[in-house]
């Protein structure tokens, strides 16, 4: 099994090396954003695709990646995780049934809770001791679902129609904007020195360096690896003010 996957502070990337390690004591695992993250697919019969809910979604550039390698799909045994800050619906099923669409055979998913990474706003922000206890839980529920894939038993978590309910009457229905395509509200401040730090991290190409400033375009995929990792904190995308830059490296000690 190799891991395709977009993370944006890190979670997700955890999550996918945590379980490939224990599955088969490789960490096989290609971001969605690199070159061969196509060829991985296509040279792979079994995949993990992994990715953070984004309001019971999937992020636009990761149904991006699905449709428009539709036919690298067909005859693939795909399990499928994603990570969140609290809810997540059917986060696993939106993406199963696009797959399906294109032939592939979903064998499982799995939806880990990690620490917000959202960091212009409040809502579910903790102190790093209980971040760091979200982790410990995410691994210690990562561990269970490896050793009972190794059993032959896939977790099929958000697969269900129940879960498709939960996740399009709990968040989907009321923030299909938010997610129906890519963003073009990313907001650089005037705090901004041009660093060209945020435009290495996109993983979308959406930011580049101009006349000494970061200018945005209007593909942002709200991954948050701008915000979380400018230094002058200038870059804001659901809210107004960073309260807090979240990378996953902070809670892993």
């Amino acid at each position: 099994m190799i891991g395709i996957y977009l993370s944006g502070t890190g979670n997700t990337k955890h999550c996918v090396e945590k379980l490939l390690t224990l599955l088969d004591g490789q960490a096989t695992m290609v971001p969605i954003e690199s070159e061969g993250a196509v060829q991985a697919v296509a040279a792979n019969d079994e995949i993990l695709l992994a990715y953070p809910t984004q309001f019971s979604n999937v992020p636009y550039m990761v149904r991006d990646f699905i449709k428009q390698n539709r036919e690298l799909w067909s005859g693939k045994k795909v399990f499928c995780m994603t990570t969140m800050g609290l809810f997540s619906g059917d986060g696993t099923g939106c993406a199963a049934r696009l797959l399906k669409k294109y032939k592939a055979t979903v064998i499982g998913g799995l939806q880990i809770r990690m620490p917000d990474s959202v960091c212009d706003c409040k809502a579910l922000k903790k102190s790093i001791e209980e971040s760091k206890k979200i982790v410990r839980d995410a691994d210690a529920k990562l561990e269970q679902a490896a050793q009972k894939i190794k059993e032959g038993s896939y977790p099929r978590e958000g697969l269900t129609f129940p879960a498709h309910l939960a996740g399009l009457f709990g968040q989907r229905l009321w923030f299909f904007k938010k997610t129906a395509g890519y963003s073009k509200k990313l907001k650089v401040s005037d705090a901004c020195v041009g660093c060209g730090l945020c435009a290495a991290e996109c993983p979308m190409g959406n930011i580049t360096i101009k006349d000494g400033r970061a200018v945005p375009a209007a593909q942002c995929t709200m991954c948050y690896r701008c915000v979380s990792t400018c230094p002058k904190q200038a870059i804001t995308l659901l809210g107004r003010k960073v309260h807090e830059q979240c990378r996953f490296e902070k809670y892993s000690g």
